[in-house]
């Protein structure tokens, strides 16, 4: 858009509000030298000769006083004086055409500018009003004048609107080319910051539970109002941890660390759970708070999440042991089901979306209960997917927190996976450490894991362990 220097006369106007002066001010300058080129100077003057010279001159003057009036305008008002002055422009002009008596050439071409300014303005309203104030112009004018309609060729009348018109239409196309050119520059810019606000945006999503995200960036906050729902929870870290920090470098258990978080998440999102939290490397997973597919279906979908975690965890440690981690690190697994409390905490800066309640707390702590490699789940959970997943009564349990045992249970494995039909096997030793999943093996593979058990069967059956 073109610049306009500040000057405490402009109070605040921009070149895109001065504008329409600018168009006033080429009709008006028209419209004047048009009706003083129709005054016959070599005779004498009569009382209609001083109404075309003053008609000639008050559009001159109207041009200052147009200008005044917008810039004194109040804001609330500035539409309305707009609106009027763009009336009474047509309307002069109007009186212009009946002082002309009717000049065939002259008068097209204002009815033209009359036309294309109401459209160009605000469509076929603005083109019934200016109309309207066109048609009451002639009126005045022919009841002031009482013209003669005369048709004439003579050019020095039609002069200075031809190049009052002319002047008008091309200052309005280079006007126009500029709007255009802004527009496209604008468009651009807006692209680019689009492009640039949906890569932030996806990178904050990373941050943020889907819910809130959701709900967020849909203007949905409402929903995020404080609630009691029915929930499954589920905790998970990795045995001895803290010791691993100590022995390795930054830059090795940073990688560790995120590769492993990595996989996590994308077993939890695999079977639809909410990550409410990393809390180093331990692992919070909520099902229940957004689709939730009832109480059952959301225990079923935890267990299988874990049993999922476990065997990856699994399928990790060869990978870690490559990178010089001889330790076998293994993850444990506390899953609750309850009432819990669901929304949104903290202070007016700072703020999260959270899980809280005593059932959270019975999850984490049965995390910590749980074995390296164990998922150890509550009488709640187990009661909902007891005909689904295969699980050992371990009794009762003391807790941090609760005064009465808890009872608990060891998450064997889904039912559908034992038995003839079991497709994994998994299986831990001093020394010896297997887990196998047929799902994965492929068939072009299936000799050479054959082979390699029967080596590992051979060797240890000749080895003589003391």
């Amino acid at each position: 858009m073109l610049k306009l220097k500040e000057h405490p006369d402009n109070r605040g106007l921009t070149a895109e509000t001065l504008y329409p002066y600018y168009f006033r001010a080429l009709i008006c300058f028209a419209a004047s030298g048009t009706l003083l080129n129709s005054i016959d100077w070599s005779s004498n003057w009569t009382s209609d000769k001083l109404v075309v010279a003053g008609m000639a001159i008050f559009l001159l003057i109207y041009i200052v006083i147009a200008v005044r009036l917008v810039k004194t305008a109040k804001p609330e008002k500035a539409e309305s004086v707009k609106n009027l002055l763009a009336f009474t422009d047509a309307g002069l002009i109007g009186g212009a055409v009946a002082l002309t008596n009717f000049n065939p050439l002259p008068s097209l071409l204002f009815v033209i500018m009359v036309q294309f300014n109401a459209l160009n303005q605000g469509g076929g309203r603005r083109w019934f009003e200016h109309n309207t104030a066109l048609i009451l112009g002639i009126a005045a004018g022919y009841m002031a004048y009482r013209p003669d309609v005369v048709v004439t060729a003579d050019l020095s009348i039609s002069a200075a609107s031809l190049i009052g018109v002319f002047t008008y239409f091309c200052a309005y196309a280079f006007y126009t080319h500029k709007q255009i050119k802004n527009l496209r520059i604008e468009n651009s810019r807006l692209g680019h910051e689009q492009r640039i606000s949906k890569m932030r945006t996806y990178k904050l999503s990373r941050y943020l539970p889907q819910r809130l995200w959701r709900a967020i960036t849909t203007g949905k906050e409402q929903e995020l109002a404080t609630d009691r729902k029915l929930l499954t929870v589920f905790f998970s870290d990795i045995k001895d941890f803290s010791q691993l920090t100590e022995e390795l470098e930054a830059e090795t258990l940073t990688e560790l660390l995120n590769s492993y978080l990595t996989e996590m998440s994308k077993i939890a999102a695999q079977f639809g759970g909410t990550i409410d939290k990393f809390i180093g490397d331990a692992l919070m997973v909520v099902f229940g708070d957004d689709d939730s597919k009832g109480p059952k279906s959301d225990a079923l979908r935890c267990i299988a999440m874990s049993i999922a975690m476990r065997r990856r965890a699994a399928e990790m440690q060869k990978e870690w042991f490559d990178k010089g981690i001889s330790r076998p690190l293994q993850i444990r697994i506390g899953i609750n089901t309850g009432y819990c409390t669901v929304g949104v905490f903290g202070t007016a800066n700072h703020q999260t979306y959270t899980v809280l309640g005593t059932h959270v707390n019975l999850a984490s702590r049965l995390e910590s209960a749980a074995e390296p490699g164990e998922i150890l789940v509550s009488h709640e959970t187990w009661s909902l997917v007891k005909n689904s997943v295969l699980c050992r009564d371990k009794g009762h349990v003391t807790v941090k927190g609760f005064s009465a045992p808890v009872k608990v249970y060891q998450v064997i494995d889904m039912r559908k996976n034992l038995g003839r039909d079991q497709s994994y096997i998994e299986d831990h030793a001093p020394g010896f450490s297997m887990h196998l999943d047929l799902d994965k093996v492929r068939n072009y593979d299936k000799d050479k894991v054959l082979k390699a058990l029967q080596v590992a069967a051979a060797k240890l059956r000749e080895k003589v362990i003391i």
